[in-house]
């Protein structure tokens, strides 16, 4: 049901996997080493650019600290990226709770953040699909949200390639932004999209990617 956590998203059930391994990327707990290339990648103005501004190095470890702080309270949150024989830090992929009051929430968000230089790999798409997948099995999500403001053309073509829909009628003006922003329309993405044909055909897109997914992990 759209906007509803359930008990299922207050803590991973039994024997759900604390972190997540794809083809290529290790979806990992963060560690004191990746504090310094996280805010070597929130002061870059390519990465930050559809936020409202780039981040201090202390305003970088204090995301840091909320995110740890979400895993020791819900049992999910945003994964540090490894990519093996690659870096040891690439950015961020995984699950959070929106921090705001909106007609859609309380809801799950899935988001991303990759450093500038591992871009055009297709690793977000490799790693959201991984991320949907353990949302739904693992945590028994019954959708997953994703949103970006409108002009984040290479976010939102990553929630298309996960089979996301998008309902013009579903955007919005995110609350943290002031009136006036320049950023502050947001689009908003449903992995379950709503009722009747809408309902059905982003269904039958999930169901196609997890079954490409599992193919892909040999499950």
């Amino acid at each position: 049901m759209a906007g509803q956590l359930g008990s299922g998203a207050d803590a991973p059930r039994a024997g759900a996997p604390r972190e997540l391994r794809t083809d290529r990327l290790w979806l990992r707990r963060w560690r004191p080493a990746d504090l310094a290339p996280f805010a070597a990648l929130n002061s870059d103005t390519r990465v930050m650019e559809y936020f409202s501004a780039v981040l201090s190095a202390e305003e970088s470890n204090r995301m840091v600290s909320r995110i740890e702080a979400h895993f020791e309270e819900r049992g999910f949150g945003l994964w540090a990226i490894e990519i093996p024989n690659v870096t040891s830090f690439a950015g961020f992929i995984g699950l959070t709770v929106a921090r705001f009051e909106a007609r859609f929430t309380p809801c799950v968000e899935i988001g991303w953040r990759l450093a500038h230089e591992h871009w055009g790999r297709g690793y977000a798409t490799e790693g959201a699909q991984a991320t949907v997948e353990f949302g739904f099995t693992a945590l028994g999500l019954e959708e997953v949200v994703s949103f970006t403001t409108a002009g984040n053309m290479r976010s939102r073509r990553v929630m298309e390639k996960l089979g996301m829909s998008h309902d013009p009628a579903d955007d919005f003006d995110y609350p943290l932004l002031p009136d006036g922003h320049p950023l502050r329309r947001h689009v908003l993405y449903r992995w379950l999209a709503g009722p009747g044909e809408r309902h059905r055909e982003g269904t039958a897109r999930r169901k196609a990617a997890l079954a490409d997914l599992r193919s892909r992990l040999g499950g």
